[in-house]
């Protein structure tokens, strides 16, 4: 199974969360429900290296997906899923940038 990080309040991660729905190969942990949810994906976004270039940029790092062998991405298509359109529209970067 497949764990999916993300935010009911992220453009990004709603995207993916209307991918995997009723999709039983995927699990998805909204890291806003709670505290317990948040805290591990900060020890992920802590430790992993996949994560280098979005703390370097300032980014949550949501999407994330633990793919099945335990390795880390925050690239969909890893997870065999769709990354949203660049020009899809929404933003959730301060700057307005992007998500």
């Amino acid at each position: 199974m497949i764990k999916v990080y993300g935010m009911a309040t992220c453009p990004d991660c709603t995207w993916i969360e209307g991918q995997i729905e009723g999709d039983g190969r995927y699990e998805l942990v909204d890291i806003g429900r709670h505290v317990k949810f948040l805290k591990e994906f900060l020890r992920l976004r802590d430790t992993e290296p996949a994560f280098d270039e979005a703390r370097a940029q300032g980014a949550a790092g949501i999407p994330c997906f633990v793919l099945e062998d335990g390795s880390v991405t925050l690239d969909a298509r890893l997870a065999g899923l769709r990354p949203r359109p660049a020009d899809a529209g929404e933003a959730c970067a301060i700057d307005g940038s992007g998500c």
